[in-house]
Protein backbone atom coordinates (compact mmCIF):
# COMPACT_ATOMS: atom_id res chain seq x y z
CA UNK A 1 0.00 0.00 0.00
CA UNK A 2 1.28 3.47 -0.91
CA UNK A 3 0.36 6.74 0.81
CA UNK A 4 1.06 10.06 -0.91
CA UNK A 5 2.07 12.72 1.63
CA UNK A 6 2.49 16.46 1.07
CA UNK A 7 4.17 18.64 3.73
CA UNK A 8 5.15 22.29 3.30
CA UNK A 9 6.59 23.46 6.63
CA UNK A 10 9.05 22.17 9.27
CA UNK A 11 6.10 21.60 11.62
CA UNK A 12 4.36 19.56 8.92
CA UNK A 13 7.56 17.60 8.35
CA UNK A 14 7.54 16.59 12.04
CA UNK A 15 3.90 15.54 11.84
CA UNK A 16 4.52 13.59 8.65
CA UNK A 17 7.53 11.76 10.07
CA UNK A 18 5.59 10.65 13.16
CA UNK A 19 2.64 9.57 10.99
CA UNK A 20 4.97 7.58 8.73
CA UNK A 21 6.52 5.83 11.74
CA UNK A 22 3.04 4.98 13.03
CA UNK A 23 1.89 3.64 9.65
CA UNK A 24 5.00 1.49 9.32
CA UNK A 25 4.37 0.05 12.79
CA UNK A 26 0.71 -0.75 12.07
CA UNK A 27 0.97 -1.67 8.39
CA UNK A 28 4.38 -3.17 7.55
CA UNK A 29 5.22 -2.80 3.89
CA UNK A 30 3.53 0.57 3.46
CA UNK A 31 5.40 2.91 1.09
CA UNK A 32 5.34 6.67 0.64
CA UNK A 33 5.72 9.31 -2.03
CA UNK A 34 5.23 13.09 -2.17
CA UNK A 35 6.79 16.28 -0.81
CA UNK A 36 8.88 15.87 2.32
CA UNK A 37 11.30 17.61 4.62
CA UNK A 38 14.39 16.05 6.22
CA UNK A 39 12.53 14.21 8.98
CA UNK A 40 10.12 12.53 6.58
CA UNK A 41 13.01 11.71 4.27
CA UNK A 42 14.77 10.06 7.21
CA UNK A 43 11.70 7.81 7.54
CA UNK A 44 12.30 6.60 3.99
CA UNK A 45 10.51 8.98 1.65
CA UNK A 46 11.87 10.95 -1.29
CA UNK A 47 10.63 14.42 -2.21
CA UNK A 48 9.46 15.73 -5.58
CA UNK A 49 11.25 19.02 -4.82
CA UNK A 50 12.64 20.80 -1.73
CA UNK A 51 9.86 21.32 0.80
CA UNK A 52 11.26 24.76 1.69
CA UNK A 53 9.84 26.14 -1.57
CA UNK A 54 6.41 25.99 0.04
CA UNK A 55 7.30 27.71 3.34
CA UNK A 56 5.65 31.02 2.53
CA UNK A 57 2.96 32.68 4.65
CA UNK A 58 0.82 35.76 4.18
CA UNK A 59 -1.08 37.12 1.21
CA UNK A 60 1.42 39.85 0.39
CA UNK A 61 4.33 37.42 0.78
CA UNK A 62 2.78 34.76 -1.48
CA UNK A 63 1.92 37.08 -4.38
CA UNK A 64 5.47 37.33 -5.84
CA UNK A 65 5.69 33.51 -5.88
CA UNK A 66 2.12 32.89 -7.05
CA UNK A 67 2.86 31.45 -10.50
CA UNK A 68 5.68 29.25 -9.23
CA UNK A 69 3.47 27.86 -6.45
CA UNK A 70 0.64 27.31 -8.93
CA UNK A 71 2.98 25.23 -11.11
CA UNK A 72 4.02 23.19 -8.08
CA UNK A 73 0.37 22.59 -7.14
CA UNK A 74 -0.34 21.23 -10.60
CA UNK A 75 2.88 19.17 -10.61
CA UNK A 76 2.06 17.51 -7.27
CA UNK A 77 -1.56 16.85 -8.24
CA UNK A 78 -0.48 15.21 -11.48
CA UNK A 79 1.96 13.00 -9.57
CA UNK A 80 -0.81 11.86 -7.19
CA UNK A 81 -3.23 11.18 -10.04
CA UNK A 82 -0.64 9.11 -11.90
CA UNK A 83 0.39 7.13 -8.81
CA UNK A 84 -1.12 3.99 -7.34
CA UNK A 85 -1.55 5.63 -3.94
CA UNK A 86 -4.41 4.48 -1.71
CA UNK A 87 -4.75 7.92 -0.13
CA UNK A 88 -3.50 11.48 -0.30
CA UNK A 89 -2.55 13.02 3.05
CA UNK A 90 -1.94 16.77 2.94
CA UNK A 91 -0.22 18.02 6.07
CA UNK A 92 -0.90 21.54 7.32
CA UNK A 93 -0.03 24.26 4.70
CA UNK A 94 -3.70 24.37 3.61
CA UNK A 95 -3.27 27.01 0.93
CA UNK A 96 -1.08 24.57 -0.97
CA UNK A 97 -2.28 21.14 0.15
CA UNK A 98 -6.00 21.73 -0.22
CA UNK A 99 -5.56 23.05 -3.75
CA UNK A 100 -3.71 19.84 -4.57
CA UNK A 101 -6.54 17.82 -2.99
CA UNK A 102 -9.15 19.67 -5.06
CA UNK A 103 -7.40 18.80 -8.34
CA UNK A 104 -6.86 15.21 -7.27
CA UNK A 105 -10.45 14.69 -6.13
CA UNK A 106 -11.77 16.07 -9.42
CA UNK A 107 -9.69 13.57 -11.40
CA UNK A 108 -9.91 10.60 -9.02
CA UNK A 109 -13.12 10.91 -6.96
CA UNK A 110 -12.60 7.52 -5.33
CA UNK A 111 -9.19 8.32 -3.87
CA UNK A 112 -9.38 8.96 -0.14
CA UNK A 113 -8.21 12.46 0.76
CA UNK A 114 -7.10 13.24 4.29
CA UNK A 115 -5.92 16.55 5.74
CA UNK A 116 -3.68 16.54 8.82
CA UNK A 117 -4.17 19.66 11.00
CA UNK A 118 -7.68 21.04 10.98
CA UNK A 119 -7.85 24.60 9.64
CA UNK A 120 -8.40 27.13 12.41
CA UNK A 121 -11.98 27.94 11.42
CA UNK A 122 -12.60 28.80 15.08
CA UNK A 123 -10.08 31.64 14.66
CA UNK A 124 -10.94 33.14 11.27
CA UNK A 125 -12.68 32.41 7.94
CA UNK A 126 -15.17 29.83 9.28
CA UNK A 127 -16.43 29.18 5.74
CA UNK A 128 -13.22 27.32 4.96
CA UNK A 129 -14.57 24.10 6.48
CA UNK A 130 -17.47 23.87 4.03
CA UNK A 131 -15.17 24.58 1.06
CA UNK A 132 -12.68 22.02 2.30
CA UNK A 133 -15.39 19.35 2.62
CA UNK A 134 -15.89 19.39 -1.17
CA UNK A 135 -12.59 17.58 -1.68
CA UNK A 136 -11.47 16.25 1.73
CA UNK A 137 -12.93 13.09 3.25
CA UNK A 138 -11.26 12.98 6.64
CA UNK A 139 -9.39 15.32 8.99
CA UNK A 140 -6.79 14.65 11.69
CA UNK A 141 -7.14 17.33 14.38
CA UNK A 142 -4.41 18.42 16.78
CA UNK A 143 -6.68 20.30 19.19
CA UNK A 144 -9.44 18.63 21.22
CA UNK A 145 -12.15 21.18 20.40
CA UNK A 146 -11.79 20.94 16.60
CA UNK A 147 -13.69 17.75 15.50
CA UNK A 148 -17.21 19.24 15.85
CA UNK A 149 -16.31 22.05 13.43
CA UNK A 150 -15.13 19.57 10.80
CA UNK A 151 -18.01 17.14 11.32
CA UNK A 152 -20.56 19.94 11.00
CA UNK A 153 -19.12 20.70 7.56
CA UNK A 154 -19.54 17.09 6.42
CA UNK A 155 -16.12 15.52 7.00
CA UNK A 156 -15.15 12.78 9.44
CA UNK A 157 -12.57 13.95 11.98
CA UNK A 158 -10.51 12.44 14.79
CA UNK A 159 -8.62 14.28 17.52
CA UNK A 160 -5.26 12.51 17.41
CA UNK A 161 -3.34 14.60 19.95
CA UNK A 162 -0.57 17.10 19.37
CA UNK A 163 2.90 15.72 18.53
CA UNK A 164 4.53 18.03 21.04
CA UNK A 165 3.37 15.76 23.88
CA UNK A 166 5.42 12.87 22.49
CA UNK A 167 8.66 14.79 21.98
CA UNK A 168 11.55 13.35 24.04
CA UNK A 169 12.48 15.34 27.13
CA UNK A 170 15.94 16.85 27.34
CA UNK A 171 18.50 14.71 29.12
CA UNK A 172 20.61 15.98 32.01
CA UNK A 173 23.60 16.16 29.69
CA UNK A 174 21.67 18.18 27.08
CA UNK A 175 20.59 20.65 29.76
CA UNK A 176 24.05 20.80 31.31
CA UNK A 177 25.46 21.96 27.96
CA UNK A 178 23.71 25.29 28.64
CA UNK A 179 24.86 25.78 32.22
CA UNK A 180 26.20 29.27 32.92
CA UNK A 181 26.07 32.27 35.21
CA UNK A 182 23.77 34.75 33.48
CA UNK A 183 20.13 34.26 32.43
CA UNK A 184 19.59 32.21 29.25
CA UNK A 185 17.10 33.67 26.78
CA UNK A 186 15.73 31.81 23.77
CA UNK A 187 15.30 33.93 20.65
CA UNK A 188 12.91 32.26 18.20
CA UNK A 189 12.28 34.41 15.11
CA UNK A 190 10.37 31.74 13.18
CA UNK A 191 11.00 29.08 10.53
CA UNK A 192 10.10 31.08 7.41
CA UNK A 193 12.45 33.51 5.71
CA UNK A 194 9.91 36.34 5.81
CA UNK A 195 9.33 35.84 9.53
CA UNK A 196 13.04 35.85 10.29
CA UNK A 197 13.69 38.96 8.22
CA UNK A 198 10.91 40.91 9.97
CA UNK A 199 11.36 39.71 13.53
CA UNK A 200 15.15 39.42 13.90
CA UNK A 201 15.81 43.20 14.14
CA UNK A 202 13.17 43.53 16.86
CA UNK A 203 14.54 40.57 18.83
CA UNK A 204 18.05 41.97 18.53
CA UNK A 205 16.91 45.26 20.07
CA UNK A 206 14.98 43.45 22.83
CA UNK A 207 18.09 41.46 23.74
CA UNK A 208 20.22 44.60 23.69
CA UNK A 209 17.88 46.23 26.22
CA UNK A 210 17.98 43.12 28.41
CA UNK A 211 21.78 42.94 28.23
CA UNK A 212 22.00 46.47 29.61
CA UNK A 213 20.27 45.24 32.78
CA UNK A 214 21.78 41.73 32.81
CA UNK A 215 25.47 41.95 31.78
CA UNK A 216 25.84 38.15 31.83
CA UNK A 217 22.89 37.56 29.49
CA UNK A 218 23.24 34.56 27.18
CA UNK A 219 21.17 33.93 24.05
CA UNK A 220 20.37 30.68 22.27
CA UNK A 221 18.74 30.76 18.84
CA UNK A 222 17.42 27.35 17.71
CA UNK A 223 16.66 27.34 13.98
CA UNK A 224 15.94 25.04 11.04
CA UNK A 225 17.89 24.13 7.93
CA UNK A 226 15.97 26.33 5.52
CA UNK A 227 16.71 29.63 7.29
CA UNK A 228 19.95 28.95 9.19
CA UNK A 229 22.04 30.97 6.72
CA UNK A 230 19.69 33.93 6.86
CA UNK A 231 19.66 33.79 10.67
CA UNK A 232 23.43 34.12 10.75
CA UNK A 233 23.25 37.14 8.45
CA UNK A 234 20.55 39.05 10.31
CA UNK A 235 22.02 38.45 13.78
CA UNK A 236 25.58 39.49 12.88
CA UNK A 237 25.07 43.00 14.32
CA UNK A 238 23.20 41.99 17.50
CA UNK A 239 24.70 43.41 20.68
CA UNK A 240 24.48 39.94 22.25
CA UNK A 241 25.65 37.31 19.78
CA UNK A 242 23.39 34.25 19.94
CA UNK A 243 24.51 30.65 19.91
CA UNK A 244 22.78 29.40 16.74
CA UNK A 245 21.62 25.83 17.18
CA UNK A 246 20.52 23.29 14.59
CA UNK A 247 21.32 20.00 16.34
CA UNK A 248 18.16 18.46 17.93
CA UNK A 249 19.75 17.49 21.25
CA UNK A 250 21.17 20.96 21.79
CA UNK A 251 17.76 22.45 20.92
CA UNK A 252 16.03 20.26 23.50
CA UNK A 253 18.58 21.27 26.11
CA UNK A 254 18.19 24.96 25.29
CA UNK A 255 14.39 24.80 25.60
CA UNK A 256 14.63 23.05 28.96
CA UNK A 257 17.43 25.21 30.37
CA UNK A 258 16.23 28.63 29.21
CA UNK A 259 14.85 31.12 31.72
CA UNK A 260 12.54 32.77 29.18
CA UNK A 261 11.82 32.83 25.44
CA UNK A 262 10.85 35.53 22.97
CA UNK A 263 9.18 33.66 20.13
CA UNK A 264 7.32 34.10 16.89
CA UNK A 265 3.68 33.06 16.98
CA UNK A 266 3.09 29.43 16.05
CA UNK A 267 3.59 25.85 17.19
CA UNK A 268 6.75 26.83 19.02
CA UNK A 269 4.60 28.12 21.91
CA UNK A 270 3.55 24.51 22.56
CA UNK A 271 7.16 23.30 22.40
CA UNK A 272 8.05 25.90 24.99
CA UNK A 273 5.11 24.86 27.17
CA UNK A 274 6.20 21.23 26.97
CA UNK A 275 9.64 22.27 28.18
CA UNK A 276 8.17 24.50 30.91
CA UNK A 277 9.82 27.62 29.48
CA UNK A 278 7.99 30.94 30.11
CA UNK A 279 7.42 32.89 26.91
CA UNK A 280 6.55 36.19 25.28
CA UNK A 281 5.09 36.06 21.76
CA UNK A 282 6.10 38.64 19.16
CA UNK A 283 5.03 38.68 15.53
CA UNK A 284 5.01 41.08 12.63
CA UNK A 285 3.92 40.71 9.01
CA UNK A 286 3.22 42.74 5.91
CA UNK A 287 0.73 45.53 6.78
CA UNK A 288 -1.77 44.28 4.18
CA UNK A 289 -1.69 40.73 5.57
CA UNK A 290 -2.06 42.05 9.12
CA UNK A 291 -5.00 44.29 8.19
CA UNK A 292 -6.84 41.46 6.44
CA UNK A 293 -6.26 38.99 9.28
CA UNK A 294 -7.43 41.44 11.92
CA UNK A 295 -10.64 42.08 10.00
CA UNK A 296 -11.31 38.33 9.78
CA UNK A 297 -10.25 37.32 13.31
CA UNK A 298 -12.79 35.59 15.59
CA UNK A 299 -10.48 35.31 18.62
CA UNK A 300 -8.55 37.70 20.82
CA UNK A 301 -5.29 35.74 21.04
CA UNK A 302 -3.04 33.95 18.54
CA UNK A 303 -1.11 31.89 21.09
CA UNK A 304 -2.06 28.22 21.32
CA UNK A 305 -1.15 28.01 25.01
CA UNK A 306 -3.67 30.76 25.73
CA UNK A 307 -6.33 29.08 23.58
CA UNK A 308 -5.97 25.51 24.81
CA UNK A 309 -5.65 26.46 28.49
CA UNK A 310 -8.46 29.03 28.16
CA UNK A 311 -6.26 31.66 29.81
CA UNK A 312 -4.44 34.73 28.55
CA UNK A 313 -1.24 34.38 30.57
CA UNK A 314 1.15 34.54 27.58
CA UNK A 315 1.68 38.18 26.54
CA UNK A 316 1.54 38.95 22.81
CA UNK A 317 3.01 41.79 20.77
CA UNK A 318 1.56 41.62 17.27
CA UNK A 319 1.87 43.99 14.33
CA UNK A 320 2.27 47.61 15.40
CA UNK A 321 2.83 46.44 19.01
CA UNK A 322 5.81 44.31 17.96
CA UNK A 323 8.28 46.84 19.37
CA UNK A 324 11.29 46.31 21.59
CA UNK A 325 10.26 48.97 24.11
CA UNK A 326 7.03 47.03 24.78
CA UNK A 327 8.44 43.51 24.60
CA UNK A 328 11.49 43.95 26.84
CA UNK A 329 9.48 44.83 30.02
CA UNK A 330 7.30 41.72 29.51
CA UNK A 331 10.43 39.57 29.33
CA UNK A 332 11.78 41.26 32.46
CA UNK A 333 8.53 40.44 34.29
CA UNK A 334 8.92 36.73 33.46
CA UNK A 335 12.54 36.71 34.56
CA UNK A 336 11.31 38.11 37.89
CA UNK A 337 8.41 35.61 38.18
CA UNK A 338 9.12 32.52 36.03
CA UNK A 339 6.23 30.53 37.59
CA UNK A 340 3.51 32.86 36.23
CA UNK A 341 2.67 30.62 33.26
CA UNK A 342 3.33 27.21 34.84
CA UNK A 343 -0.26 26.12 35.51
CA UNK A 344 -1.45 27.12 32.03
CA UNK A 345 1.42 25.27 30.36
CA UNK A 346 0.74 22.07 32.33
CA UNK A 347 -3.00 22.22 31.55
CA UNK A 348 -2.23 22.74 27.86
CA UNK A 349 -0.08 19.60 27.73
CA UNK A 350 -2.75 17.56 29.53
CA UNK A 351 -5.46 18.67 27.09
CA UNK A 352 -3.24 17.91 24.09
CA UNK A 353 -2.88 14.26 25.10
CA UNK A 354 0.17 14.04 27.34
CA UNK A 355 0.36 10.60 28.96
CA UNK A 356 -1.72 8.87 26.26
CA UNK A 357 -0.81 6.98 23.09
CA UNK A 358 1.69 8.77 20.86
CA UNK A 359 -0.06 11.17 18.42
CA UNK A 360 1.75 9.73 15.40
CA UNK A 361 0.37 6.29 16.19
CA UNK A 362 -3.12 7.69 16.82
CA UNK A 363 -2.95 9.52 13.51
CA UNK A 364 -1.85 6.34 11.74
CA UNK A 365 -4.80 4.40 13.20
CA UNK A 366 -7.13 7.15 12.03
CA UNK A 367 -5.72 7.07 8.47
CA UNK A 368 -6.01 3.30 8.28
CA UNK A 369 -9.58 3.46 9.60
CA UNK A 370 -10.73 5.44 6.55
CA UNK A 371 -8.98 3.05 4.15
Amino acid sequence: MKIFLVAGEPSGDRLGAALMAGLKALSPGVTFDGVAGPLMQAEGMGSLFPMEELSVMGIAEVLPKYFHLKRRIREVAEAVIASDAAALVTIDSPDFGLRVAALVKAARPGLRTIHYVAPSVWAWRPGRAAKMARHVDHVLALLPFEPPYMQAAGMSCDFVGHPVVAEPAASEAECAAWAGEGPLVLALPGSRRGEVARLAPVLGEVLGRLAARHPGLRVALPTVRGVAGLVREVTADWRVQPVIVEEPGLKRGAFAAADVAVAASGTVSLELAAAGCPMVIAYDMHPLTLWLMRRAALIDTVTLVNLVSETRVVPEFIGDRCRAELIAPAVEALLADPSAQGAAMRLTMERLGKGGEAPGLRAARSVLSVL
